[in-house]
């Protein structure tokens, strides 16, 4: 019988549409990796790969009568530890967010994350990025999510931002401590500025009431622990 099985954890056939269990007719000689890409599900949700009780590869070409049993990304993700589905190891744990979750690229920088975002990226260019930079992809596209150079990702469930930082915080165990450290719209790492230098820069209260001050290389943007930074923390430690 020339089939296979496919045995999805209920986590992937719940957030995914796909039956727990289903025959597969193997028509053509393909990778398990395209098989599965093909029922709508991207490699980097997958965290194993079982043929019958044998770990295998995305590379495995099925054959007749496997049963393949398809497990999720099991959170804390360590980037660092190569496993047989991702053999390269990341040095650190950085993001760059697509375009449809801009504002989730925000709140990661909040947290002092390397986050790359813009409006312009295209998906080649994410793609491009996250390999050469080893950086886990972050987006709500399924077909970027299965391009072969990003190893790293998640596919986003929720909509709202807030909700979207907490999946990214689990499954990658982040530090949830609101840092003075990027700039929310550049990502560059924040510097001190003396308050003489900016002085003509600043309001009449900021000026009067603040003197500590941070500064982007990037943009120029200038930054202090205000009200806005308040409302940040406040806002992190709400939802995370």
């Amino acid at each position: 019988m020339n089939r296979i099985i496919l045995c999805f954890h209920h986590e992937l056939s719940r957030d995914f549409g796909l039956a727990g269990r289903l025959e597969y007719v193997l028509q053509r000689r393909a990778s398990i990796k395209d098989i599965i890409e093909a029922h709508g599900l991207p490699h980097t949700e997958i965290g194993c790969l079982l043929a019958d009780t044998k770990e295998i590869g995305f590379e495995h070409v099925p054959d007749p009568g496997e049963e393949i049993s398809v497990l999720p990304v099991q959170a804390p993700v360590n980037v660092s530890r190569p496993t047989l589905l991702r053999p390269v190891s990341y040095n650190e744990v950085k993001f760059i967010v697509d375009v449809n979750a801009g504002k989730l690229a925000i709140l990661l920088r909040m947290l002092g994350q390397d986050t790359l975002w813009s409006n312009s990226y295209r998906d080649r260019d994410v793609a491009e990025l996250a390999a050469r930079e080893q950086r886990i992809v972050l987006s709500k596209d399924r077909g970027l999510l299965k391009r072969k150079t990003i190893i790293h990702g998640r596919l986003i469930r929720a909509s709202d931002p807030d909700q979207q930082l907490r999946e990214v915080v689990e499954l990658y165990r982040l530090d949830t401590t609101c840092r003075f450290a990027r700039c929310l719209r550049c990502n560059k790492i924040l510097n001190p500025v003396p308050k003489s230098q900016i002085l003509h820069r600043l309001q009449p209260k900021t000026r009067k009431y603040f003197d500590h001050f941070e500064i982007c290389p990037g943009c120029g943007r200038i930054y202090w622990k205000g009200s806005h930074w308040e409302k940040m923390c406040t806002r992190i430690s709400r939802f995370v």
